[in-house]
């Protein structure tokens, strides 16, 4: 443990604050997705860009120190568009009827870490459903590692059902999953 306590709070970001703190949150991003410096700084020109596009959103989860408060988790999407690469990789990946049926009009939840110290409070289901909530889109899309991880399991949980597996992103190695859900989502039901 870090000094921290779990979020006091999850927020939406405004943009400007998004861009100020890119590489706060990309640190973010780096340890939770396992990637080296390289990578991290590597996606900051990319992570800009995405500030500028149609419907960008941003939301922030802020715990507690000794010394202020810290930003540990985050998340970020826009609507997706013909031309922006995650869309053209994922229309690739879909057949021709699931992404007629899923692609036009999507809001792409493009980034949603929390620092690994942080995971297994909530605070990724808070962050999910603070960046989902009041969209006029009809769905939610996103792409995550295909392997059973908390990430994955959250997503199946709130509602994303899986519309391709097993694919490999150009870069990444690791097979990933693409997921849709249908907005508003639904809050998921608490068993007792």
């Amino acid at each position: 443990m870090t000094g921290t306590t779990p979020a006091t709070r999850v927020v939406e970001l405004p943009t400007l604050w998004m861009r100020e703190h890119l590489h706060e949150a990309l640190a973010i991003y780096g340890a939770a997705m396992g990637y080296g410096d390289s990578v991290v700084a590597g996606r900051y020109g990319y992570a800009v860009q995405h500030t500028e596009r149609e419907g960008f959103r941003a939301v922030g989860a802020f715990a507690e120190t000794r010394d202020g408060e810290r930003l540990v988790g985050f998340g970020y999407g826009y609507l997706v568009a013909p031309g922006q690469w995650w869309h053209d990789q994922v229309r690739q990946a879909l057949d021709r009827r699931t992404a007629k049926q899923w692609l036009p009009g999507a809001f792409e939840v493009c980034e949603l870490h929390v620092l690994p110290d942080q995971q297994s409070r909530g605070l990724g289901r808070q962050l999910l459903h603070a960046l989902l909530e009041g969209l006029d889109q009809p769905a939610a899309l996103l792409s995550t590692p295909d392997s059973d991880t908390k990430a994955f399991r959250l997503y199946h949980a709130d509602g994303f059902v899986d519309l391709a597996r097993g694919y490999h992103f150009p870069g990444d190695a690791r097979p990933f999953a693409i997921l849709g859900a249908r907005l508003p989502l639904t809050p998921p039901r608490r068993s007792y």
